[in-house]
């Protein structure tokens, strides 16, 4: 769920392995603040807390993944609803090694998220309700046909980042 850990352990992980660390979230703020015309869009769906269609994350992604030197990723924050399972399958052909879930309770994501005062549209607290909804309305469905697979590993993301990271190694 959003404010988990996951851009954290994710860029520990990628670092730790020598992966190369895609943040479905940086990505797509980064277009944002680009101006574009899907950045503008990007701002929007934000705002009202909604995911991003996935064929704009998808060309976000393949265009990360082609730039990079690195073969392996470690991809932060995508698929997040059956949209985009069936994008990530489909257009980008890619099949996880395995699935981290960061379990943590809806108390502490948001008290993160709210802590963290990026500045980010998305972090206030009627956004962050929002999102929570959407995780538990989209996402799940995800996380469930990954388990189906044999693919999820659950990790406990409320206790501290050294102990979070020490569990996923």
């Amino acid at each position: 769920g959003p404010g988990s850990g996951k851009s954290t352990q994710c860029s520990k992980i990628a670092k730790h392995l020598g992966f190369r660390h895609l943040s479905a979230g940086d990505l797509l703020e980064a277009e944002a603040e680009s101006g574009s015309n899907d950045g503008k869009m990007i701002r929007e769906y934000k705002k009202e807390g909604k995911l991003v269609p996935s064929e704009i994350i998808v060309k976000l992604l393949q265009k990360a993944m082609q730039e990079s030197q690195n073969k392996n990723f470690v991809i932060d924050g995508f698929p997040r609803n059956e949209e985009n399972l069936s994008a990530a399958e489909n257009i980008l052909k890619i099949e996880p090694n395995a699935v981290l879930v960061f379990d943590c309770s809806e108390e502490e994501m948001t008290r993160r998220i709210l802590s963290r005062n990026q500045g980010r549209v998305d972090d206030k607290i009627d956004t962050i309700k929002k999102r929570l909804n959407v995780y538990s309305e989209s996402t799940l469905p995800v996380i469930n046909y990954y388990s189906s697979k044999g693919k999820v590993r659950k990790i406990d993301a409320g206790r501290p980042i050294e102990e979070v990271f020490d569990e996923i190694k």
